[in-house]
């Protein structure tokens, strides 16, 4: 179980992702989380420099997509503000959400990098399905009450993947 909450790789911020480094490795598309990853938690619109960023991948030639546990409409005004497909309601860490974010692509799992702050979600849920997974600090502090107490399981995970060398 351990081995599959261990990310392919950890940055700081989303603006710390070594494109080109993705393209050499084979990823073609690149799924998103949303909460924490690229916009603050229940926040309706993403800053200005998020946008841009996300807008440069997508003229690098990367295929996006949004995956999130929230609610079809709120993932539909962000996924609309960058011009990406989207999943909601992904059940996170299923791997069927990451699937239809695969499929949505028109792209195998091996070819798509998943980004996100959550072990127990979107690096397990991406490891699950033999995708590249990008591990990001939360953009905030802020989160839902759920999060939380995700989050101290999460600590115990981060040590145990250090103790390990896999983190």
């Amino acid at each position: 179980m351990l081995k599959l909450l261990a990310p392919n790789l950890s940055v700081n911020t989303l603006y710390d992702l070594n494109l080109l480094q993705l393209k050499q490795q084979g990823i073609m598309g690149i799924v998103f989380d949303l909460d924490n990853t690229i916009i603050p938690w229940d926040s309706p619109d993403l800053c200005p420099e998020v946008l841009v960023w996300i807008k440069n991948l997508a003229s690098q030639g990367f295929k996006l997509c949004l995956v999130s546990n929230n609610g079809k409409g709120r993932v539909r005004q962000i996924a609309g503000q960058c011009g990406i497909p989207f999943v909601a309601r992904a059940l996170k860490p299923s791997r069927n959400g990451f699937r239809k974010a695969a499929t949505a692509m028109k792209l195998t799992p091996d070819r798509v990098a998943v980004v996100g702050d959550q072990l127990f979600t979107d690096i397990l849920g991406g490891n699950r399905l033999g995708m590249y997974t990008i591990w990001v600090k939360p953009m905030a502090t802020k989160e839902f009450i759920g999060t939380k107490i995700t989050r101290q399981f999460e600590k115990l995970a981060i040590h145990l993947l250090k103790a390990t060398g896999r983190l």
